[in-house]
């Protein structure tokens, strides 16, 4: 493991790269970004994005995978006024400038975030904050490293309080992309923790397996273990690193019932980004320090052998004791009968 430290913009970034060697075929330089979004500002972090952007494809990586909500912000800390029966006025101005800090997809930033993709010759896997209306959605965006969107995923059950800021994904949000460099998807924070919507993944033969989270704790850190051992593929968790002073200063921003204990150099995020193997080992990370680029080269053999002693969708199933029917067709609330059924997804 070798262990250098670069200056961007923002300050010091740490990157950690594992330089593995492999005999057995393809390995793919992989990344995963610890930075924190600029809050509200949606243009800077899109800038900031493409700075870790540059720095990882310096040092050779092909996939780059960013944070949960990276682009629109996750906003730790807000409760939007919300008591139930009751949304303060102030509650309801929060969610308009988050609203408008959210991306349209596709949009302007959808653009810009493929050119990037294209420009730099990485595949991309962003996390963003979709705008659909004014309905507002946890999503991952996925990019080729030729410049072209490829698709997203939507969070299928935001946790606790997010509820009542994103909506819902449904079963033709769940991705599972076959590229050259493998089979890449996605699964958002806690739903990881969702065992059927794993086991959806892994039969559509996931291989690399993104896991973009707003949860440092350290026991995060058996989820991931477990879901590479499970799956038999590649774990990439990437998680913001935030301080107080990242986010606007109260009284604009509120960090409820805390923020009178918080100094601006206040850890709110500490982070705990990490590549596993699937085999169970840790790669790279977990990180803890600060903002954060770390790398570990992917050993796409380790996946036929780690299914050699579990395939949980193939030779390990018994499906017919145990089965599982994913509804995979979109569920919109409402539908014309003069409309086509490619109309009806717009």
């Amino acid at each position: 493991m070798a262990l250098e430290q670069t200056t961007g913009n923002d300050g010091p970034v740490f990157t950690e790269v594992d330089m593995g060697s492999s005999d057995s075929g393809l390995t793919v330089r992989a990344t995963v970004v610890q930075a924190s979004t600029i809050f509200y500002d949606t243009p800077a972090t899109l800038d900031k994005a493409e700075r870790f952007l540059a720095e990882a494809a310096s040092f050779g990586s092909q996939l780059v995978v960013f944070p949960e909500a990276f682009v629109g912000g996750y906003p730790r800390g807000s409760n939007f006024g919300v008591t139930i029966g009751s949304r303060s006025l102030k509650g309801k101005e929060d969610f308009r400038k988050y609203h408008a800090a959210a991306i349209n997809v596709p949009g302007p930033e959808v653009d810009r975030l493929a050119a990037m993709a294209g420009k730099y010759k990485v595949y991309l896997v962003m996390g963003v904050i979709e705008r659909d209306g004014y309905t507002l959605y946890c999503t991952v965006l996925f990019f080729d490293n030729q410049g072209c969107y490829l698709g997203k995923h939507r969070k299928l059950m935001p946790t606790a309080l997010e509820r009542i800021i994103w909506g819902f994904g449904d079963g033709s949000h769940i991705p599972v992309f076959d590229t050259p460099i493998g089979k890449i998807g996605a699964a958002i924070c806690w739903e990881n923790k969702m065992p059927l919507l794993r086991t959806a993944m892994y039969a559509k033969g996931i291989e690399i397996y993104c896991a973009p989270t707003a949860d440092s704790r350290e026991v995060w850190q058996a989820s991931m273990t477990h879901i590479a051992l499970e799956g038999g593929c590649f774990v990439l968790s990437a998680n913001q690193f935030c301080r107080r002073k990242d986010y606007p200063a109260p009284p604009e921003y509120v960090f409820t019932g805390t923020d009178e204990d918080l100094t601006p150099e206040s850890v709110v995020c500490a982070g705990g980004s990490v590549i596993i193997s699937p085999s169970g080992t840790v790669l790279a990370g977990p990180n803890y320090d600060g903002e954060a680029l770390i790398t570990a080269d992917l050993d796409l053999g380790d996946i036929a052998r780690a299914k050699f002693d579990f395939d949980v969708v193939g030779h390990y199933a018994r499906p017919e004791v145990l089965s599982l029917i994913v509804r995979d067709h979109p569920a919109t609330p409402v539908s014309f009968t003069s409309e086509t059924p490619q109309d009806s997804h717009k």
